[in-house]
């Protein structure tokens, strides 16, 4: 057979379609760039495999457990004519060139791509941090095979995750709540998040007193602050634990009687300085940035999620302006300090750059310095005002920190000088107070100049010293003293994750990696583990029941240690000291004394679900985690007054929105006390002599009527009916009926709602009468407010009352009106954000069935849930509405003749 006629052409193979313009003009002619737009073919659902499969040792996980725990792999549905297109491609093509992202996940893709398109051409694999024409020719210059090692533990991790999930999350169906998921990462990141407020529900807090001054020299006047009394240090908020007990054994624990007593007795003191202590003062920049210290920043800087830093930076780097985005390490290339060292010299001054260049290196547990530092891109950098009219608003500020902070790393220390005064005094009572300020002057900005990294909130009361200037005093000068007072305090919780915080202590804890951080924290947001108050990141009920589950029965699978220790299993297999089927095997089956997973689901033994759902308030009151929420619960047998019959415990619902830590003994009894009585019966029916009942719900307040079942004697005397044997059948368990309900109107109570109104609630559908044409028309209540409804045709009515009292007259007349769509959009939007730049239509938010969603009149797109109102931006907006623009209308399924069967697809 005569080999191929060469062509010319090499096909390059992307993740992404908006790298592929841009690194097609870079490479020039002969080259055809393509993307596979992220991952072509996953593990599918077991449920999704051949029947032949579905009873072998692939059938559970689709992974081969029973040999090497080989994946089943198939190509994902929505990528089979991308893989077709990508096949048609390669047949008219020289070379392969696999230039997906440069990390594991990048590494896999190239490795998929290959296995799929099976090429017959030469393959190399091309990788580069930054999409410029510099970079681009350096990976020609630079080009290897697939790192199989790398392949491993990417491959490794996503049978580890299939294992982990598919075995642990039928136990919390079980036991907890269907439809929630338990995770390698996000099952501890969940439990991060859960014992920080379980901190804060165990803190007790302390009070403690103190004093301040302002003080006097004739240089000018400074504020100062109590430090010590009798030679002893005064007590602040770092001298007591978190049980409000004083744990400095030296320190005063000064309350209110003995702080506004010394206060009192120093007004008319001698105050003299003590002592006067100067240090030099330095200060270094802070290393480029990693996907880590970048959302950790972006977060207390921008106020952007994780998941909105990284969508940014996604798009800055495929658009050539900055690095790849998922790094660890806070390395430079020489071109980079080269380019940071003359930008600050140009903008600043030369004696803004120190002599040498500054060297960083990752700090992380299990930093992977496979990468470069997030930095501009190119071997020059671009300032923002360079790039300003070129970026969305995000864009910009995002990567304008970038810039900052990649140009402060090169630049010289902060220089100055820190200064502590001590004064101090005898009061009336004869009783020795010292006062102590400090301040820091900064004689060269050096790096401020161009930036300062922000802080997390931490505990503690002491204020900041810096950028405060003290007066030239030298001790035993005199110094005049006013507004001397007594400062009372209470010691804080810990206080709750951020974004930025959590992120920060998984980094430090090495758990998971950094590039999964924001995906992790969008996950358990939506997963309802966790939701946002302000930035703090809070808890739900049932994540309690969650993660009490998980450290009883799988402790080591939510331990911090053992996750960690994991990771760096997998870095070792990465880096070809481990084989990946080898570790699995010892996972899942265990050898020795280390039971694996499979051993611990098996003998699970029982697990008491009421138990694991139950979380103790105070006593009497417990919370407990239900179908439909959590709500409390009392101990205490109710007693019913009339007939003295133990009754079904009280309840109360919990406000969706009280934390878990505002959930305390007095709370509980409050809700407990003013809780709206669960039932209360109304009367019967005098048509069907039913009892009707007036009752609270999840949902609100709704009155029903109390079918009775029938008897066993009922049952037994149905009419009997036969199998053609002529064998009795046996008797027919009945239908139950469907009772009437209705909910209460906004006017109404349980408490004083009577059965007259509960019968006319439960009538509804109210029939008016017909229109010319016969077309009955019906009034109702909604979730929406009330309406006429006929046929398809719903038009809104004013008020619940008006149900009962509008005639079919006024109905009519509302009918021969034009229906006007907005009718009730009268209520204005919850956020506006201007012209689209497809549509040029309006973009506003509003508030639809289904929660908050974004349209510009023509595409709609639900605001995602781990975003909320206030942190949502316009480039959000547009961008989410580009996304679902990008996906197409919906496809609706249709009924089709069945397709011959196919043969199961080839396993890899």
């Amino acid at each position: 057979m005569p080999s191929k006629a060469k062509t010319g052409k090499k096909l390059v193979i992307v993740e992404s379609p908006a790298k592929s313009k841009t690194i097609a003009k870079y490479l020039g002619e002969g080259f055809i760039v393509e993307a596979s737009i992220g991952h072509i073919r996953d593990l599918p659902q077991p449920s999704e495999l051949p029947a032949e499969l579905k009873k072998t040792s692939v059938g559970k996980f689709a992974v081969d457990v029973d040999n090497d725990f080989k994946p089943y792999y198939v190509v994902s549905p929505d990528k089979k004519k991308k893989v077709a297109e990508l096949k048609a491609q390669l047949k008219d093509a020289d070379a392969l060139y696999l230039a997906t992202d440069g990390d594991r996940e990048g590494e896999a893709i190239a490795w998929h791509l290959l296995e799929v398109l099976k090429p017959k051409v030469p393959v190399y694999r091309m990788t580069f941090g930054e999409i410029t024409k510099e970079a681009i020719h350096r990976a020609m210059d630079n080009l290897r095979d697939v790192d199989q090692d790398l392949v491993d533990a990417q491959e490794t991790r996503r049978v580890l995750d299939r294992l982990y999930g598919y075995e642990i999350s039928p136990v919390l169906w079980r036991k907890v709540a269907r439809g929630l998921s338990a995770g390698r990462v996000q099952s501890v990141v969940t439990r991060m998040v859960v014992d920080r407020e379980r901190e804060r529900m165990a803190f007790k807090s302390a009070s403690y007193w103190d004093l301040t001054g302002q003080f006097g020299a004739g240089s000018g006047s400074f504020k100062a602050k109590l430090a010590m009394v009798d030679g002893a240090k005064v007590a602040s908020g770092r001298d007591f634990n978190d049980s409000g007990e004083l744990t400095s054994r030296n320190a005063v624990h000064l309350n209110q009687d003995l702080a506004t007593s010394l206060a009192a007795g120093l007004q008319d003191a001698d105050f003299r300085v003590r002592s006067v202590d100067t240090k030099p003062y330095t200060r270094r920049p802070a290393a480029p940035f990693t996907t880590s210290t970048l959302q950790q920043e972006a977060g207390r800087k921008l106020r952007f999620s994780s998941k909105s830093t990284m969508q940014v930076a996604q798009r800055l780097y495929e658009n050539g302006y900055i690095t790849y985005m998922r790094t660890d390490s806070s390395a430079l290339s020489n071109e980079a300090v080269t380019a940071a060292r003359r930008q600050a010299s140009e903008l600043y001054g030369p004696e803004y750059v120190p002599a040498s260049p500054r060297v960083y290196s990752g700090k992380a547990a299990n930093a992977q310095e496979a990468h470069e530092a997030i930095r501009p891109a190119g071997d020059s950098f671009r300032t923002p005002a360079q790039v300003a009219k070129q970026l969305s608003g995000d864009e910009f500020r995002l990567y304008e920190l970038i810039w900052k902070r990649t140009v402060a790393s090169q630049m010289a220390d902060a220089k100055g000088s820190t200064a502590t005064i001590r004064l101090g005094a005898i009061a009336a009572d004869g009783r020795d107070a010292e006062f102590s300020a400090s301040g820091t002057v900064i004689t060269f900005p050096g790096f401020l100049a161009a930036y300062e990294e922000g802080k997390d909130e931490s505990r503690g009361d002491d204020e900041s010293d810096e950028a405060r200037r003290l007066p030239n005093v030298a001790k035993d000068d005199a110094l005049t003293a006013s507004e001397i007072a007594a400062i009372g305090h209470e010691t804080s919780p810990p206080p709750r994750f951020t974004e930025a915080s959590l992120t920060a202590e998984l980094e430090k804890k090495g758990i998971g990696r950094p590039s999964t951080y924001a995906s992790t924290i969008s996950t358990i947001q939506d997963r309802g583990y966790v939701r946002k108050q302000g930035s703090a990141l809070v808890p739900s009920w049932i994540a309690f029941s969650v993660i009490r589950l998980l450290e009883q029965h799988f402790h080591d699978y939510v331990d911090y240690e053992f996750t960690a220790d994991m990771e760096a299993d997998l870095d070792k297999i990465a880096n070809g000291q481990a084989e990946g089927p080898a570790w699995l095997k010892h996972f899942y089956f265990g050898e020795d004394s280390n039971p694996g997973l499979l051993s611990i689901v098996n003998n699970l033994g029982e697990i008491d679900a009421r138990e694991i759902n139950s979380i103790p308030i105070t006593e009497g009151i417990t919370l407990r985690v239900g179908k439909f929420g959590p709500y409390l619960e009392s101990s205490v047998p109710t007693v019913d007054p009339k007939t003295g019959e133990v009754v079904e415990a009280a309840r109360a619902n919990v406000p969706e929105d009280l934390a878990p830590d505002e959930l305390t003994a007095a709370k509980a009894v409050e809700l407990m006390e003013t809780a709206a009585p669960e039932e209360r019966v109304l009367g019967a029916d005098p048509h069907t002599g039913h009892t009707v009942v007036a009752k609270n719900g999840r949902y609100g307040a709704y009155v029903t009527e109390v079918i009775p079942e029938m008897t066993e004697e009922q049952i037994a005397n149905q009419p009997v009916e036969y199998y053609k044997n002529g064998k009795p059948k046996p008797p027919k368990k009945p239908v139950k009926a469907k009772p009437r309900t209705g909910s209460l109107f906004a006017s109404m109570s349980v408490d004083t709602i009577t059965l007259d109104e509960a019968l006319q609630l439960m009538s509804l559908p109210r029939v008016l009468g017909q229109d010319a044409e016969g077309n009955p028309i019906t009034v109702q209540n909604g979730r929406f407010g009330p309406y006429l409804k006929k046929g398809t045709d719903s038009r809104s009515i004013g008020s619940e009352e008006e149900i009962f009292t509008i005639t079919l007259e006024q109905a009519l007349e509302i009918y021969s009106q034009p229906k006007q769509r907005g009718a009730r959009a009268a209520v204005a939007p919850l956020a506006e954000f201007g012209p689209d730049p497809v549509s040029e239509k309006n973009i506003v938010v509003k508030e639809g069935r289904f929660g908050p969603y974004i349209t510009d009149g023509v595409t709609n797109i639900t605001v995602p849930r781990s975003t909320s109102l206030e942190e949502l931006t316009r480039e959000q907006a547009v961008e989410l509405l580009a996304e679902k623009r990008a996906k197409g209308p919906v496809k609706r399924t249709t009924t089709a003749r069945k397709a011959p069967a196919r043969k199961a697809a080839a396993k890899k």
